[in-house]
């Protein structure tokens, strides 16, 4: 057994852990990673590079069956499924590099390609290797859940992790889960000549505002995707091409293929946590605001650590270890400027408070202001007018924004650097944004809430009225 000592010991290669060894290795640190399965973790091997990925095979495919409206003529498109597998494939590969072991090696981290189990409250075994660190950040992510439902053990499916290797493209696509993992598949799916059906056991999207999901979910439908909600599977029987899925309410559907899309769950069962007296809670690893775990000298962050499951909150707290692990100054983490987005067409964004969250906390004191895409010049020029814009307020000052339409997740961002550093309204309505952007929504939605306070007050038109008797 080869003994190692550092300063700090990272364990899992997914964004969050390579974000901290690459900060933490350029500041000067000693940093040890380790990674038992592949580098770059599930968001480049499994997740969101490879639905990304697919999402765009799918929408080449749509585009050339709808482009009428455009003055082009539609066509049938070709679909090479195995060829969009390859897409897929390239883009992974071209991406890979950023998060090889060649390079984090370069950067100067020792990476060790075995899993990690704590043997003591300082200490982690990994093949042949004993390392001690003076500090652990755990960043393992999480996996698909694959619920224990009666029959699915003999019956063959996809998760993400297998789903980018299928070559043979489903004649019928089963999705079980309408969350934004299933939905986004189905679209690309559907998109790409599947029949899909999703079925989900309560509302689909049903972490998002209702009002905004219905904007996605209406446009998925009129696609031809099935979407069947209260439908919670209580059965799965079939063969490989010939599955059925019976619901709790004797609903039946038949389809050739089964993608389980219905959450994720930590990766701790390696970890042998009890041995480091580190506790966990149903969601992950129990942390505090610093993202310290029960043991102060080991940290977790991102899905391992159960809070929001997106890769750029793993980054997000990859820098607040770096603060803390490296500085030793306080670092906490917040929720409320974190956005997030679904990349169904049209895509659904978020920020802050929903409107229900916002009603909740403020009452009376909340303004909710909407502007839609039909009134925005680029967005009628695409033909991409589905959709609004929401914006919740509080004295002046945006609590939290929904976006449902072409663009959402670039859109969103905008209110993400407003959220995060508590600009105000006016901040945003002072903004020139170029004509014509889709972006102009941003501005055109902050104006829309100084609408009534400037062109529809007696009082500033009183104050108008009486200065240009008096202006030369």
């Amino acid at each position: 057994m080869q003994k190692i000592k550092t300063d700090l010991l990272v364990i899992g290669a997914g964004s969050g852990g390579l974000s901290v060894a690459a900060g933490a290795v350029q500041m000067g640190a000693d940093v040890v990673l380790l990674e038992g399965h592949k580098m770059g973790g599930d968001c480049l091997n499994f997740g969101c590079v490879p639905s990304k990925a697919l999402i765009a095979s799918g929408k080449a495919a749509w585009g050339q069956a709808h482009a009428n409206k455009y003055g082009v003529a539609d066509v049938v498109p070709s679909v090479d499924y195995a060829a969009a597998k390859d897409h897929v494939a390239s883009v992974i590969a071209e991406i890979e590099p950023n998060d090889s072991v060649e390079r984090f090696e370069g950067l100067g981290v020792r990476v060790i390609q075995e899993f990690g189990e704590f043997v003591s409250a300082t200490e982690v075994k990994a093949g042949d290797y004993l390392i001690k660190a003076r500090r652990v950040v755990i960043s393992t992510g999480s996996s698909p859940f694959v619920p224990p439902i009666p029959g699915l053990d003999s019956v063959p499916y996809e998760t993400n992790e297998t789903l980018f290797e299928l070559r043979e493209q489903p004649e019928h696509l089963l999705v079980i889960g309408g969350g934004p993992i299933g939905l986004e598949m189905a679209q690309a799916h559907r998109r790409l000549g599947s029949q899909v059906t999703v079925i989900e056991g309560m509302k689909a999207l049903g972490k998002d505002d209702p009002e905004m999901a219905a904007v996605v979910l209406e446009n998925l439908r009129g696609e031809g995707i099935q979407i069947e909600e209260d439908a919670l599977a209580q059965e799965i029987r079939g063969t490989a091409g010939a599955i059925e899925v019976e619901t709790k309410d004797g609903r039946i559907f038949k389809g050739t293929h089964l993608l389980m899309a219905v959450g994720r769950k930590p990766n701790i069962d390696k970890l042998n946590l009890e041995a480091a007296g580190i506790e966990t809670t149903r969601a992950g690893i129990k942390v505090d605001p610093g993202m310290r775990t029960t043991n102060r000298k080991v940290y977790a962050i991102g899905d391992v650590a159960g809070g929001l499951q997106f890769t750029h909150v793993a980054g997000y707290h990859a820098g607040l270890i770096i603060r803390s692990a490296l500085f030793g100054l306080p670092a906490k983490q917040r929720t409320d400027h974190i956005p997030w987005a679904t990349y169904t067409d049209p895509e659904l964004a978020h920020v802050g408070l929903t409107e229900a969250q916002a009603k909740e906390q403020h009452g009376d004191a909340l303004e909710v202001v909407r502007f839609p895409f039909s009134h925005n010049d680029r967005a009628i020029a695409e033909r991409k007018t589905v959709g609004l814009i929401k914006v919740m307020v509080v004295k002046g000052r945006p609590i939290g924004a929904s976006i449902a339409g072409f663009q959402a997740g670039e859109l969103i961002n905008l209110w993400a650097l407003v959220i995060a550093n508590k600009l105000k309204m006016s901040h945003v309505a002072n903004m020139v944004a170029p004509y014509p952007t889709v972006g102009e929504l941003n501005k055109r939605a902050a104006g829309a809430y100084f609408t009534p306070r400037l062109f529809e007050n007696p009082k500033v038109k009183r104050i108008v009225g009486f200065v240009q008797r008096w202006l030369p």
